[in-house]
């Protein structure tokens, strides 16, 4: 009895396929030999296989751990730099509350009380603070600097090439490049020269005036 045709795809199907692989380094027709695959081409799985799957997972998983460990560098710095800020800023506070206290002591030096061991504290303070940073500013001669100084007062001198500090009331204080008081100063602003030969031009005039008016009493008389 013959099986129908289609039992018999069916059952051609279902067998199992047989592959041979010719892995004879002779050619057995041309006799010559033959050319071993390159290592790379042989490692290499193809595309699609089931071996390929691993391979991209694994560089996938790579560049995750790479980006988790640049955003965790990148906390360690931010971090570090916040905690820096918190102490500093702290420091700050500290030192901008005792300014008070070197301003006794330098009111008490101007008045010559500053001696005994008032003196020797009042030294120790000033080197513990400079320890730390704090600097004191403002003498006079210095040039005006809106950013480090409080002007209170306003002249005009011909001595002086721009704005100039010519009087300290109180002097400022600085940690690093920050300014944590600035000092409180009396400015003097250069003449002009417009100014001067004008001022000049009426003293000339009344000290004319006063001198006629004498030489018409004289004659008078």
């Amino acid at each position: 009895m013959t099986q129908p045709s289609s039992d018999r795809r069916e059952s051609e199907e279902e067998a199992p396929r047989v592959v041979i692989r010719d892995k004879r380094r002779l050619d057995p027709i041309t006799g010559q030999v033959r050319e071993a695959p390159a290592a790379s081409e042989a490692a290499q799985p193809p595309a699609g296989s089931p071996v390929a799957a691993p391979v991209d997972e694994l560089a996938e998983r790579t560049a995750d751990l790479q980006r988790l460990s640049a955003e965790y560098a990148n906390y360690r710095r931010r971090v570090e730099r916040d905690r820096v800020a918190v102490v500093e800023n702290a420091q700050d506070r500290v030192l901008a509350a005792l300014l008070p206290v070197l301003d006794d002591v330098d009111r008490a030096r101007e008045h010559g009380d500053l001696d005994g061991a008032f003196k020797a504290v009042a030294e120790q303070l000033i080197a513990v603070l400079a320890k730390h940073g704090l600097e004191a500013f403002g003498e006079l001669g210095e040039a005006f600097d809106p950013n480090r100084h409080e002007a209170v007062m306003h002249s005009v001198s011909a001595d002086v090439d721009g704005p100039t500090c010519v009087g300290i009331m109180r002097r400022g204080y600085q940690r690093g490049e920050r300014v944590l008081r600035p000092a409180m100063v009396a400015v003097a602003d250069p003449a002009e020269p417009g100014a001067e030969t004008a001022s000049e031009s009426v003293d000339g005039g009344v000290a004319e005036t006063a001198s006629g008016s004498a030489s018409a009493g004289s004659a008078e008389h």
